[in-house]
């Protein structure tokens, strides 16, 4: 009985664990929020001259909550379990589960609230001026060339990928 109520907590715990975003997601170039779409957004030509990797610090606080309830669930199982089990005392087994859940919040306590991620430096000419523009995004979507920058609100830079990745590696 007891071993079937921890596979389905664990069950229940992996759409937790699958919920973690990939912080910093949001910020590349190319996603934009719902307002944004279907708007006039002013567009520049640029011509992008140096594209050097980058790391960008993004929040992280959404993961840090998740592992938060997913070490208390797994901890409060893991504990009753244990605690019930070797003592073969139900009041054991709930004191257990009450410390294993306070010890597995704790421990998903311990995943930072911020995210370091790759990002990328592009420096870029824009009539005469050269600029540079830092941002979340991976060093294959860009390459020398002409590109677009786009602004949504005052003082923001996206140059819009003007290369595409290739495909991952098939094993």
């Amino acid at each position: 009985m007891k071993a079937k109520f921890f596979a389905a907590t664990a069950i229940l715990a992996v759409p937790l664990l699958s919920s973690c975003a990939q912080p910093g997601a949001d910020l590349q170039a190319n996603v934009y929020q719902a307002g944004q779409v279907n708007q006039v957004q002013n567009a520049k030509e640029i011509t992008i001259l140096t594209v050097m990797p980058a790391k960008v610090q993004v929040d992280n606080q959404q993961n840090q909550k998740t592992a938060e309830v997913v070490g208390g669930i797994l901890g409060a199982v893991g504990g009753g379990l244990l605690g019930g089990g070797l003592s073969g005392n139900a009041n054991t087994g709930v004191g257990s589960a009450a410390l294993g859940g306070v010890a597995g919040a704790a421990a998903g306590s311990m995943v930072s609230s911020t995210a370091l991620v790759d990002g990328v430096t592009i420096g870029y000419n824009e009539n005469g001026q050269t600029l540079t523009s830092t941002q979340v995004g991976q060093l294959c979507q860009f390459k020398a060339g002409a590109a677009l920058v786009v602004s949504t609100s005052a003082n923001e830079t996206r140059v819009q990928p003007n290369a595409v990745c290739p495909p991952p590696k098939q094993d």
